[in-house]
């Protein structure tokens, strides 16, 4: 069995912590190797299963990616997560989708591309502050924090990316630097580990680049299984599902689900690694 992972051109050897995934595979006589998603060397029959894992410039390739995407299923190549959820959640109007399902999603209005981009129209009355970013991004990618007296400097930032993308604006909630964002992490739709992140004093950001703080924590049953009903809102198989949100009075309020390429914190839970290769051997024997 040979596996590639896929990561991107400025992590050709993967993360610190994905490439751990190589040895311990090997204990199970699975030969794995990191694997750049865009190299035009790569012979991608070699391989029975690909892993995505740091594919983490997808999204400044769109069409690039999702030629790929096309490629790959063309050649029925396995692929964990499939490329049908890939596809899925790789624009984040699925968030739409769970909302209609009765999922607690951030307060959230969906802008379809434009060329008359008006946000001041349709921005909630009461919302005092907002967050706008691409359906398509990761990462903080083309995202700002304003407040609501700003928003006409926003919306010209903004007319001529809605003229290419579809974009959220989300409600910002201040609990994000009080509470943080809680991930809770599946693998094979069964709870693993949770990690909280809260950003570094007067930022908004929680990612580890931008000085987020990282913490082990260990979520209520209530929220855990608010999560696994997310979750279970897939009908495919999950490798691997990440739940982001902020938990307010022990309820999720959902920021997303990580589904593509998500780092799923390894380091910080003990024995999370181990699981995450046996429910992979579990899916792929």
């Amino acid at each position: 069995m040979k596996i590639g992972l896929l990561t991107c051109q400025r992590l050709p050897d993967l993360t610190p912590a994905d490439q751990l995934l190589i040895p311990e595979l090997a204990k199970h006589n699975v030969t794995a190797k990191a694997v750049i998603w865009d190299d035009p060397n790569v012979i991608w029959t070699d391989f029975d299963y690909l892993i995505f894992r740091n594919t983490w410039d997808y999204y400044e390739k769109e069409s690039q990616f999702n030629l790929w995407l096309s490629t790959i299923k063309k050649l029925g190549i396995k692929t964990l997560n499939s490329i049908d959820i890939i596809e899925q959640n790789k624009h984040k109007f699925y968030l739409r989708e769970l909302q209609n399902q009765e999922i607690t999603i951030i307060p959230t209005v969906f802008i379809e591309k434009t060329k008359d981009l008006n946000l001041a129209k349709i921005i909630p009355s009461h919302w005092k502050k907002a967050v706008i970013k691409p359906a398509f991004s990761a990462g903080s990618y083309l995202t700002e924090v304003f407040e609501i007296a700003d928003i006409n400097k926003i919306n010209t930032q903004y007319q001529n990316i809605a003229l290419e993308k579809d974009l959220l604006l989300q409600e910002f909630k201040p609990e994000i630097g009080t509470e943080g964002e809680t991930s809770l992490i599946f693998f094979n739709k069964k709870f693993s580990h949770a990690v909280n992140k809260k950003p570094k004093a007067g930022d908004f950001r929680i990612q580890v680049q931008f000085g987020g703080i990282y913490t082990d924590v260990s979520p209520s049953p209530e929220v855990i299984q608010q999560a696994q009903t997310i979750v279970n809102t897939f009908p495919n198989q999950l490798l691997y599902a990440r739940v982001d949100g902020i938990i307010i009075n022990n309820n999720i309020q959902l920021m997303e689900v990580e589904c593509i390429e998500p780092d799923l914190y390894f380091n910080y839970c003990e024995g999370s690694l181990q699981r995450f290769v046996n429910e992979t051997l579990d899916l792929i024997k």
